[in-house]
């Protein structure tokens, strides 16, 4: 992975926009992986899934809550992936009260699978989802790797600490000191 350009993929993402007007004023909007990674150096998350337990109580408001540490080492946007829609992400976000996290909706799972981080999570009743990793991305080519242990369909288990932004944070920060 390390030293891999992130896939070129078209996310479709809806918007807030006024102009709609009405009691859901949002539009489709085509964002594609350039206008996320390119000229940034980012950390990009991957879960298996919104409003899941993990992800919505220690992964998501970790690195939203880490956001000034993360600037301090560098980086400048924290973003979360996942294999879920525009509508789920957004709902999510807003449940959540980000300010500094962004999320990106990868509805069909083609970043992911371009990733080869696609997995079947039936046993769950999920279908395909991601597996639970996190990468520094620097001008789109991937600097930093973070894999979960285990990787495979159907996992028993959701493995969490190597993708953590703590763990991250810390890896950035010893980095930084080895310089």
């Amino acid at each position: 992975m390390l030293g891999r350009k992130v896939p070129a993929v078209t996310f479709r993402t809806r918007v807030r926009d006024e102009a709609v007007g009405g009691s859901n004023p949002f539009r489709w909007e085509d964002v594609s992986s350039d206008d996320y990674f390119a000229g940034k150096r980012v950390v990009l998350f991957s879960l298996p899934g919104a409003f899941t337990p993990t992800c919505s109580t220690f992964q998501l408001p970790d690195f939203e809550k880490l956001t000034a540490d993360f600037r301090a080492e560098g980086v400048d946007e924290i973003y979360c992936i996942s294999v879920n829609d525009a509508f789920v992400m957004n709902a999510w976000g807003k449940s959540q009260s980000l300010e500094n996290v962004k999320l990106i909706p990868d509805g069909s799972g083609e970043f992911t699978r371009k990733m080869g981080m696609l997995v079947a999570k039936d046993n769950l009743g999920f279908g395909m989802r991601s597996w639970r990793y996190a990468a520094v991305v620097n001008n789109g080519v991937v600097e930093q790797w973070f894999e979960e242990e285990g990787y495979s369909d159907n996992c028993d288990s959701d493995p969490y600490g190597v993708s953590s932004p703590q763990n991250i944070l810390e890896t950035l920060k010893s980095q930084k000191l080895a310089a």
